[in-house]
């Protein structure tokens, strides 16, 4: 007949010498302690941590040991079912012998793979901005490629966003109550207007027609410049 009673006290004394600054008695009827598994250190120090709690149950080790996750550090919640799904396979294999070494070490494992999981998402992260900030480089210093279709919606943007700027101003100055401006002081606001007959010469290539007609030639002109009474002006004002 097993002495459940005598191989949990031994296995309590192994314990207990091989972890003598993580193993925790919490009370002996029933048997109940926890053992602190810590993983070893990540490149830049980096560690996850687990405190199980164990219960020896009356039958045990023919029977598994009650176990729970008493606190942890810097696992996911992902991490922890995993380490409760490991325990549980783990149990199951090695029921008929004292497991609580086995248990742990299993767990021990995990948290050094949890940390090289955590390690190589770090270097793809760190890879990740190092290409996204490459790119940005990259643009910046190509500039933006102009096309007709981005230059057009450019243009269309613009338009729309002055012809609202004017809108909002034009409602402004009649809220305000300003007078509308003349034609002359729209000319002196607007500098463009004083261009604007040579920029329509230069539109129409400077070809103006001249109706000759209109003028008579000066040599036909009976004029008699030394007459003292001669007056351009006011033969001017007689024609009219």
């Amino acid at each position: 007949m097993t002495d459940y009673a005598e191989e949990q006290r031994n296995e309590l004394e192994a314990i207990e010498s091989i972890y003598p600054d993580s193993f925790t008695v919490l009370s002996e009827d029933p048997t109940s302690f926890t053992i602190t598994v810590t993983s070893d250190a990540g490149e830049n120090g980096e560690t996850v941590e687990t405190t199980l709690k164990f219960t020896y149950v009356d039958k045990y080790p023919d029977e598994p040991p009650l176990w729970e996750i008493y606190s942890q550090e810097n696992l996911e919640e992902s991490d922890t079912e995993d380490i409760l799904t490991l325990l549980q396979q783990q149990a199951e294999e090695n029921l008929g012998m004292v497991m609580i070494f086995t248990l742990v070490t299993a767990v021990q494992e995990k948290l050094n793979t949890i940390v090289d999981v955590m390690k190589n998402r770090q270097e793809e992260e760190k890879q990740r901005k190092e290409k996204e900030a490459q790119e940005a480089e990259k643009v910046a210093f190509q500039g933006t490629v102009v096309t007709i279709e981005n230059f057009l919606a450019w243009k269309a943007k613009f338009e729309l966003e002055m012809a609202e700027l004017r809108r909002k101003k034009q409602k402004e100055e009649e809220q305000a109550g300003k007078p509308k401006l003349t034609g002359k002081q729209l000319f002196e606001r607007d500098h463009n207007l004083d261009t604007s007959d040579i920029q329509f010469l230069e539109d129409a290539g400077n070809n103006v027609e001249v109706d000759e007609s209109l003028f008579q030639d000066i040599e036909d002109l009976d004029l008699d410049e030394d007459d003292p009474d001669f007056d351009p002006i006011e033969m001017g004002s007689d024609e009219d």
